[in-house]
């Protein structure tokens, strides 16, 4: 009977071994090196945007803003009759400023009011690339004339974020096998991987420029919207052997 018992509690033993989850555990003296890596991905941009600026002067601020609103409600109506949906027209600035006379100021008298200008900014983005050219057309035609900030952008940076992560790694990874054997040791498998981020440059804009509205003629502005250069980062730490 004793035998038995004792053979019992062997076999309970055993089985508790066999019953403990199994772990790995990682030496704490690994040698690791650290490196970035940065992938780029050209994509086709899918939305513009532009500021179209109605200026007007005018001997009273009344008399100012009244000719003001009546040029940017047209410029309004072209635009959504070019296409434009009302969400994507969008007030960006208005201002009103004095014009004055300095010409007197050397006789030490201050400056004298002639006038005043306003300025009523507004900026459009649309996701038909190829309807720019239009869009800037009917602007300049309905009265606009200022024009700057034209840019095109990829509006979902995710389209280009798997090509642009691997081409990261890719990066990092040479980079460390170059650096494990210039040290005389073999590159080991990545132990850590962080994305550090994506970047889409800020589009380049257009330089501001007046039109006359009376030299514009009816074609279309030519536009071109090329690629855009998404960037994405990477770091790894890989084991060295």
């Amino acid at each position: 009977m004793k035998r038995f018992l004792v053979f019992f509690a062997a076999s309970l033993a055993a089985a508790s071994a066999f019953a403990q989850p199994v772990t790995t555990s990682r030496e704490s003296n690994v040698d690791t090196i650290s490196v970035s890596g940065t992938g780029h991905v050209s994509l086709t941009p899918d939305r513009y945007s532009f500021t179209a600026t109605v200026q007007t002067m005018a001997p009273t601020v009344e008399e100012a803003v009244n000719d003001n609103n009546q040029k940017v409600a047209a410029v309004i109506a072209a635009l959504k009759a070019a296409g434009a949906k009302a969400e994507e027209i969008q007030t960006a600035n208005f201002s009103i400023y004095p014009q004055q006379d300095y010409s007197q100021q050397q006789q030490g008298k201050p400056p004298r009011v002639i006038g005043y200008q306003v300025a009523n900014s507004i900026t459009v983005t649309r996701k038909q690339v190829s309807d720019a050219g239009r869009l800037l057309q009917a602007a300049v035609s309905a009265g606009v004339n200022q024009t700057s900030g034209l840019s095109f952008s990829v509006s979902d940076p995710s389209r280009g974020r798997d090509e642009g992560l691997r081409a990261a790694f890719a990066e990092a990874h040479a980079k460390a096998s170059l650096f494990a054997t210039a040290a005389g040791r073999t590159l080991g498998t990545a132990i850590a991987i962080n994305e550090l981020g994506s970047m889409q440059p800020q589009p380049r804009p257009m330089m501001a420029r007046n039109v006359m509205a009376a030299q514009v003629v009816s074609s279309e502005v030519p536009v071109e919207s090329g690629t855009t250069e998404l960037t994405f980062t990477v770091s790894v730490v890989f084991a060295m052997r």
